[in-house]
């Protein structure tokens, strides 16, 4: 896709992008914005995005915000709904909505973690691209964007509810790419390392290669650009995580002894 491919109306090209009250989302929104795009941004916190929004400058006509929580499917269907009615059909979709808890499978409680981390983070990516697929296949163009992570690659302890998560939209993202295939549709996986958003904030562990949400937004907009099926953010990670994934259980295991658990719900 080019950086800014017109649409059938003559209007601005158009993304939809989900989580977009803070973090990846919302600085993903910042690059489209600053090209000139069009933007329908979905959350749960719209009187953030909205503030978001004023702060920017962005006119009335270039901006929509609608109110779901990605977790509900009825909730994210309707969101892409009222945009085609209103906006029109999306050029970028991105589902970037996502959660982060730590579990222990020894817990009861966290076994609700792990469901509500999946009816986000998988169940709730298909849902914000079901109202768009048949329509771009038809059409015959645009972007399909799953944000996964680099946590996709290996379990981390304590961490099962996230990188099993993660790995699945990494597989989902796969068989949906192969569904378009022929159809000018383009299905995008994008893997960020470490990035500072508040999801990150209260990691108790080091985090190597930390980028800035901005810096990463600037190059995941190039990587949908280039046509990129598969991008790991920043490059230096993408070759950690291939260490990682040639690594023997035994070495893997060894080298996560000791490393600290993302914080539990409530703690």
């Amino acid at each position: 896709m080019s950086p800014t491919p017109a649409s059938a109306s003559g209007a601005s090209p158009l993304v939809f992008i989900t989580g977009a009250s803070s973090g990846i989302g919302q600085a993903l929104a910042a690059v489209y914005a600053a090209r000139g795009w069009r933007l329908a941004l979905v959350a749960r916190r719209t009187g953030e995005v909205e503030a978001w929004a004023r702060a920017q400058g962005l006119a009335a006509d270039r901006v929509q915000v609608y109110a779901a929580d990605v977790s509900q499917v009825d909730d994210i269907v309707a969101a892409g709904q009222r945009c085609i009615a209103s906006q029109g059909l999306p050029d970028v979709v991105i589902a970037n909505a996502g959660i982060s808890v730590g579990m222990d499978t020894a817990q009861r409680e966290d076994l609700k973690v792990l469901q509500d981390t999946l009816a986000t983070n998988n169940i709730g990516l298909a849902a914000t691209f079901h109202p768009f697929v048949d329509a771009v296949r038809r059409r015959g163009s645009g972007a399909l964007v799953g944000i996964a992570s680099v946590a996709a690659i290996r379990g981390l302890p304590g961490h099962g509810a996230y990188c099993a998560s993660k790995a699945a939209v990494v597989a989902y993202c796969e068989s949906l790419r192969g569904e378009c295939r022929g159809s000018g549709v383009r299905v995008v996986t994008l893997l960020p390392g470490y990035i500072a958003t508040p999801l990150t904030a209260r990691n108790p562990y080091p985090m190597p290669f930390l980028m800035p949400a901005a810096t990463f937004a600037a190059r995941a907009v190039a990587a949908i650009d280039a046509g990129a099926s598969y991008r790991v953010i920043p490059w230096q990670m993408g070759l950690v995580a291939k260490l990682m994934r040639a690594l023997p259980n035994a070495w893997f295991d060894a080298l996560f002894a000791g490393r600290g658990r993302k914080p539990r719900r409530g703690e």
